[in-house]
């Protein structure tokens, strides 16, 4: 059971509570992984089009959380699928 789930390594505690069905369809770990890789994507480029004079500082650790959190479980589900697509 624990080669099936794969826990994201973006947890905050011990055990682990998010995990990817590694034996899930590989089109569907993709589509997990566009999804938060255009998450971040779009929120990047939201950012770069704003005026950070207007933000407030405390924002800033928010927003890079976020972006971790995204393109971390993208990159770990993108693993995956490529893992799958060897076999």
């Amino acid at each position: 059971m624990q080669d099936r789930y794969r826990p994201l390594k973006t947890r905050y505690s011990e055990s682990p509570v998010l995990v990817i069905d590694t034996e899930a369809d590989p089109h569907e770990i993709l589509d997990a992984a566009h999804q938060r890789l255009r998450a971040a994507s779009d929120l990047l480029e939201t950012l770069y089009c704003l005026c950070f004079k207007q933000a407030d500082l405390k924002d800033i650790p928010h927003i890079v959380n976020a972006l971790y959190l995204l393109t971390q479980d993208g990159c770990e589900l993108l693993e995956v699928a490529r893992q799958r697509t060897e076999l």
